[in-house]
């Protein structure tokens, strides 16, 4: 996720400070990472300094002075290319857990525990998604349905690998 493009997108709603953008990307996106605060003041300067965005107002109080930020027309554009853009998909290719599945094989380790571990352990996982699903508004339907479709396909793939391990470990073991 671009954190940049976000607070810019959040901008695009009206001038906000530092904490305010940050409370708004962790009700919308944060949920299970919250930004720090460091993290949206640095993301700040940086759009600052590449003119996405200007200090449209500093109040001064009792602690440091806080400004407010407003996105430019150079933001503006900057979001809306970024939206029109599709993300690249991540195929996976050299994945993890690939590796240990192999490795486990070539060292004659139980390849079969490390694909039955995996599997409980996504198992418990798509429960907890299911349950704050229920549970959730429908930003958190949505995430959670994302992040499950996800998970099916692993486990499809986990299947798939423990029907075709002994084929597997005749090209690992003995290549």
């Amino acid at each position: 996720m671009s954190i940049g493009h976000t607070l810019l997108g959040l901008l695009e709603a009206g001038p906000r400070h530092g904490y305010d953008l940050k409370r708004a990307f962790d009700e919308r996106f944060g949920h299970d990472r919250p930004l720090h605060y460091g993290q949206v003041y640095a993301t700040m300067s940086r759009l600052l300094k590449n003119g996405l965005v200007e200090v449209d107002g500093i109040e001064q109080g009792d602690g440091p002075d806080r400004k407010r930020y407003a996105i430019t027309d150079a933001g503006v554009t900057d979001v809306a290319s970024w939206l029109e853009r599709p993300e690249k998909p991540e195929p996976y290719l050299q994945s993890t857990l690939y590796t240990k599945v192999v490795l486990a094989l070539m060292t004659g380790r139980d390849a079969t525990g490390v694909l039955d571990a995996q599997r409980a352990e996504h198992l418990r996982l798509m429960r907890e998604l299911t349950q704050r699903k229920r549970e959730g508004d429908l930003a958190d339907q949505l995430i959670c349905d994302h992040a499950l479709f996800h998970l099916e396909a692993d486990l499809r793939w986990l299947e798939i690998t423990a029907a075709r391990l002994d084929r597997l470990a005749d090209t690992v073991v003995r290549p």
